[in-house]
């Protein structure tokens, strides 16, 4: 244990996880001694489905969880029944996640294209001949109502004037059952994290169409979750397990080779239990999109510290809970605001990193959509290095416009 920490109140501890590369911090935590070397005993507890997480995290079965970052805002705000207060001091990383399509909706979408690249605009004609042919709604999958995979998904198709609700029929389906169900031709397409994406090209029977990348580059995802009152109750072993993760986080993403070596931890049958190279293609940035092995590269796929990627923005907060009104499932009349303080915890975040000499943003908040490249937060030696976030209809999100503080 590190001799600046404060001895953990627990030692032992049981996290939860859904078995998707975005998990890549905490089994290299535990793989790689980072938990050991703060005092914790931990155990990684697969889980089928988010909803099965999201229970046993509310019973107490699990100390802490891999979640969606939506869900933790969701599930304390009752909106999918009783409210289970649960806080986040951690953001597992940004991207990851795609848009995937059955490989016959992609040649539907090529002859849309007529040889430009397949977009939503192309998916917009598709639906719009079936409905002319008086054929059902196109089914497509996301992991989660409240999910990033779904707001993504949706932000997609509305900006290319697809109307998610009326144009389409969403579904929920786990990860681990995305591939399966898109061979069986349940679905027609999904958004859900890797390696789900890569798996169904790879096995011949779908085709990515999008990254979320591409609809909002560097978004996050995943954040560490507990129970508010257990970090209130075990503020030092929160803290040993914000400082074990982050180190793991910043291990991944010092060089392509400990990438690979992550993906060989992953693939072992104990977690995600496929092929090395089907990990390993989105956590390089090397994604074949198509079964004619067309390649891409985007280096940003996958960012697990760079870009202040494990700091909790309140700003991420507030888009999030925006899309949740946006599309429904929250009364336009809730305080956004104090949700956001409620459950995004940066002053945990700063207190628990700040021996480890990680950038610090000086700010909860910033504006979302601005940047197309790289950007600097602050000025000289206290300054933050931030990547793109750019929205792909050119929008910018500015939590002034809920009464935030903001910078940008």
């Amino acid at each position: 244990m590190s001799p600046s920490m404060p001895t953990p109140e627990l030692s032992r501890l049981r996290l939860g996880y859904i078995p998707l590369t975005d998990a890549a911090p905490l089994v290299v935590a535990l793989e790689n001694g980072h938990f050991e070397h703060y005092g914790l005993d931990v155990s990684l507890s697969r889980q089928p489905s988010w909803a099965t997480l999201r229970d046993k995290l509310g019973v107490g079965h699990l100390d802490g969880a891999h979640l969606l970052a939506p869900m933790a805002l969701a599930c304390s705000l009752g909106v999918e029944g009783v409210p289970q207060r649960l806080v986040t001091a951690l953001s597992l990383g940004l991207g990851g996640n795609a848009i995937t399509v059955a490989d016959n909706l992609y040649r539907d979408l090529q002859a849309a294209a007529d040889g430009q690249p397949v977009t939503a605009a192309a998916l917009a004609t598709v639906i719009a001949r079936r409905r002319a042919a008086g054929a059902d709604p196109l089914t497509f999958a996301t992991v989660y109502p409240t999910s990033n995979h779904t707001y993504l998904l949706r932000y997609w198709l509305a900006a290319a004037g697809i109307d998610p609700d009326r144009d389409l029929r969403l579904v929920v389906v786990p990860p681990p059952q995305m591939v399966q169900r898109l061979r069986q031709g349940d679905i027609y397409g999904y958004c859900v994290g890797e390696p789900w994406n890569t798996l169904a090209v790879h096995e011949g029977i779908g085709c990515i169409v999008a990254a979320g990348h591409d609809v909002w580059n560097n978004a996050p995802e995943k954040v560490l979750a507990v129970g508010a009152a257990w970090a209130q109750r075990y503020p030092a072993t929160h803290m040993a397990l914000i400082c074990a993760i982050v180190e793991a986080a910043r291990w991944l993403d010092e060089s392509p080779e400990h990438r690979l070596q992550a993906a060989r931890l992953l693939a072992g049958p104990a977690y995600l239990n496929l092929p090395v190279e089907v990990i390993a293609a989105s956590l390089t940035g090397q994604l074949t999109i198509d079964q004619r092995h067309t390649r891409r590269e985007l280096a940003d796929f996958h960012v697990f510290y760079r870009y202040a990627a494990n700091f909790p923005w309140r700003s991420h907060a507030l888009w999030m809970l925006r899309q949740m009104v946006r599309w429904g499932q929250l009364p336009a009349g809730t305080n956004l605001l104090a949700a956001a303080h409620a459950v995004y915890r940066p002053d945990i975040y700063r207190l628990a990193v700040a021996r480890l000499g990680v950038p610090l943003p000086a700010v909860d908040m910033k504006a979302e959509g601005g940047h197309r490249g790289g950007w600097k937060l602050g000025e000289g030696t206290a300054a933050v290095a931030l990547g793109a976030d750019r929205f792909i209809d050119g929008a910018v999100f500015d939590p002034a416009d809920v009464g935030a503080k903001v910078a940008n």
